[in-house]
C-alpha cells in the first residue's frame, strides 16, 4: 500500500454507502482497512445485479482494498475477535444505530481499556444521543428533513431529489476527516458525525441567510443561484447549457462576444447589482441569444474568453470523456481474468499514486482472528 495514512490500520464496521464510503477513502489514502462483516456479509454485497469477475459491482464501488473477516459481534467467539482488531488498529469506524453501536461495545468508553488510544468514529443518522438517535435513517430521509428537496428543482415542481447519494456521500467524506482528525491527534477518543449533521452544515450560506435577515431562499427556475445572476441552465438550439458569470469584466467579456452594446452601457445588465435585481429581464435577454446556437457552439464561442460555461453531459459522456480519463477517474482493477472499473479518487499526493485493488470475498482475511 502507498499513500499518507501507510501504516495505519483502521476497522470498519458498518454497510451499504456511508460508512463503507468512508473505509474507502481511507483505504485509498493507504491506510490498512479491515471490513467487519456478519456471517452473511454487508447488504450491499447483493444490491443491484451486475457483477464482473465475481464481484457485485454495487459493493465493489465501495470496497475495493480492503480486507474482510466475518464475526457475530454478539457472541463471545465474536467480542473475542474484535478485541484482537482493535489491539493492532488506530481506527475504528462504526455505521450503525446507536442503540446498536452501544450494546456491540464499538465506542471508545468500550474499548479504551484495550487500546487506549484507538480513535472511534461513529457515523449515525442523527448522532449517538438525542430524541432521533435510533430513528432510521437514509439518504432520502435526511434530504427531506433539512429542507434540501425543497431547495432543489423549479418553482412549480415538486420537491426533488438529487440524481446521487448526496447525503451519504457527504457523511463519508466528514467522517473520514474527522476520524483522520482524531488519529492525528494520538490520544484516542469519541468522534460523533451524523448524517443530519452534515447536511446542515452544507446549508452554509443559505442557513445563515435565514438565520441572520429571515430571508426564505426559493428555488428558482433552471437552477438559478439566489444571488448570482446570471447563473443558471440555459436552452440553446439543441440542449442546455450551464452559464456562471460573476465579476463585471466577465459580462464585459460576454456581452461583447455576442455584440450587445447596451448589455455594456445599462447598468441594469452592466453592473452584478443591477442584474441581481433585474433577474427577469436579463435571464429572458440571454435566453433569446442563447437559443440562436447549438450548446456546443455556444461553449466553443464562449469557453475560449475565460467564461464559466458547460454543456450538459449524459452520464456515459462524463464516464468516457477525455477529462476524465486525464484525471484517472476512471480506473481498471483486474480480478479474475476480467477488468473491474470503477470511479478513481478525487485525492491526487504527489509522489504517492494510489494503490487499487480489489474489494474482498466475504471473510476472505478471517485468518486474522484465528487462534
Amino acid at each position: 500500500m502507498t499513500g499518507p495514512l501507510t501504516g495505519k490500520t483502521i476497522i470498519e464496521i458498518g454497510h451499504m454507502l456511508a460508512g463503507p464510503y468512508c473505509g474507502m477513502l481511507l483505504s485509498d489514502l493507504g491506510a490498512r482497512v479491515i471490513k467487519v462483516e456478519s456471517p452473511e456479509g454487508d447488504i450491499g454485497r447483493n444490491i443491484g445485479p451486475h457483477h464482473v469477475g465475481g464481484h457485485n459491482t454495487y459493493f465493489a464501488s465501495l470496497n475495493r482494498g480492503k480486507e474482510s473477516v466475518t464475526l457475530d459481534l454478539s457472541s463471545e467467539d465474536g467480542k473475542a475477535g474484535l478485541a484482537r482488531l482493535v489491539g493492532m488498529a488506530d481506527g475504528l469506524l462504526t455505521n450503525l444505530r446507536p442503540a446498536a453501536i452501544q450494546k456491540l461495545g464499538l465506542t471508545y468508553d468500550s474499548l479504551k481499556d484495550i487500546k487506549p488510544t484507538i480513535s472511534c468514529l461513529a457515523l449515525t443518522g442523527y448522532g449517538l444521543e438525542g430524541p432521533y438517535a435510533d430513528s432510521p435513517a437514509y439518504d432520502y430521509v435526511i434530504q427531506a428533513m433539512t429542507g434540501v428537496m425543497l431547495l432543489t428543482g423549479d418553482p412549480d415542481g415538486p420537491p426533488v431529489k438529487p440524481g446521487f447519494s448526496a447525503v451519504d456521500n457527504s457523511a463519508g467524506i466528514m467522517g473520514a476527516l474527522g476520524l483522520v482528525a482524531k488519529m492525528l491527534e494520538g490520544k484516542g477518543g469519541q468522534v460523533d458525525v451524523s448524517m443530519y449533521d452534515t447536511m446542515m452544515s452544507q446549508l452554509n450560506y443559505l442557513g445563515s441567510s435565514y438565520l441572520n435577515t429571515g430571508e426564505l431562499t426559493t428555488r428558482i427556475k433552471d437552477g438559478g443561484h439566489p444571488y448570482i445572476v446570471p447563473a443558471q441552465l440555459f436552452p440553446t438550439r439543441d440542449g442546455y447549457v450551464v452559464l456562471f458569470i460573476t465579476h463585471d469584466k466577465f459580462w464585459r467579456l460576454f456581452a461583447e462576444s455576442l455584440e450587445e452594446p447596451e448589455w455594456l452601457s445599462d447598468p441594469r445588465f452592466s453592473r452584478m447589482s443591477g442584474r441581481s435585481a433585474n433577474r427577469d429581464l436579463v435571464v429572458s435577454e440571454i435566453s433569446g441569444r442563447l437559443m440562436e446556437k447549438t450548446a456546443e457552439e455556444w461553449v466553443e464561442q464562449l469557453a475560449p474568453l475565460g467564461l464559466v460555461v458547460a454543456s450538459i453531459c449524459s452520464l456515459p459522456d462524463a464516464l468516457e470523456g477525455p477529462l476524465a480519463a486525464s484525471r484517472d477517474m476512471v480506473i481498471e482493477i483486474p480480478v479474475d481474468g476480467d477488468k473491474l472499473r470503477l470511479i478513481g479518487t478525487a485525492i491526487k499526493i504527489a509522489g504517492e499514486p494510489p494503490d487499487f485493488r480489489a474489494p474482498p470475498a466475504l471473510g476472505e482475511h478471517n485468518a486474522l482472528i484465528s487462534g
